[in-house]
């Protein structure tokens, strides 16, 4: 290499490092303001959340939930800055806009400190204090049982509903202790019946035995257990 490529490349090499030091020192330049503004909008009064203002959280999407409820959520955010929440759930400059996405019940399950609502996860709810609902009662459930057991059961409520169809309309009770043998309690003929479904087929099964009611009343006027889940007949469950 001669004398004038080794003087253009140490030249090359100090812009170089002089170019590096620059960036290096409008990163730090950066960085700096960058934290000072941070502390700014984390430490300044006029962005904290103040538990004095009726509109300081604004919810959205809350139908059965109470107010009180979500606000002891978040009572560790009041006194605090709103930019410690995500910038979609601001409102500038010191409120908050909380948007709720509530658990939607399927059914009642019944113990003995009470009833409750479960929602098709199994999650067990505790019912709105100003809430009428028209579900069936979904008994097979105990308060022993794990999550996953109340998922399973809530599995195969949702399947007879769904294979029921408009002949839900009258079954007050779906018993899913055992998947492999349903019970339901249907409103027939004014009288509240009992009627094992078995496994599967559960709206053939129960329109035959609707199809044949008149004369299986006749048959057994004070019977109020059947068992369908034989193909050929249905017999009574005294």
């Amino acid at each position: 290499m001669g004398r004038e490529s080794k003087i253009a490349a140490r030249r090359w090499n100090w812009k170089l490092t002089a170019a590096i030091a620059v960036l290096a020192l409008a990163g730090v330049t950066t960085a700096m303001a960058a934290l000072k503004v941070r502390r700014f909008v984390t430490t300044d009064p006029q962005f904290e959340l103040s538990r004095d203002r009726k509109d300081a959280l604004r919810f959205e999407g809350v139908r059965y939930a109470a107010r009180g409820k979500i606000l002891r959520v978040f009572a560790p955010d009041f006194g605090r800055s709103v930019f410690s929440a995500p910038l979609a759930e601001r409102i500038w400059p010191d409120r908050l806009l909380v948007r709720v996405q509530e658990r939607k019940p399927v059914a009642f399950v019944s113990f003995r400190s009470g009833v409750l609502l479960i929602d098709r996860t199994g999650v067990l709810l505790d019912p709105p204090a100003q809430a009428q609902f028209a579900f069936p009662v979904l008994s097979g459930i105990r308060s022993t049982d794990t999550p996953e057991q109340r998922r399973e059961r809530v599995r195969t409520f949702l399947r007879v509903e769904e294979d029921l169809g408009y002949l839900g309309k009258d079954v007050s009770e779906v018993d899913a202790g055992d998947p492999d043998n349903v019970r339901i309690v249907a409103q027939v003929g004014n009288r509240a019946l009992e009627l094992l479904l078995g496994d599967s087929d559960f709206a053939r099964r129960y329109q035959n035995f609707l199809n044949h009611y008149q004369e299986i009343q006749k048959r057994s006027p004070g019977v109020k257990a059947f068992d369908l889940r034989l193909e050929d007949r249905i017999t009574t469950k005294e």
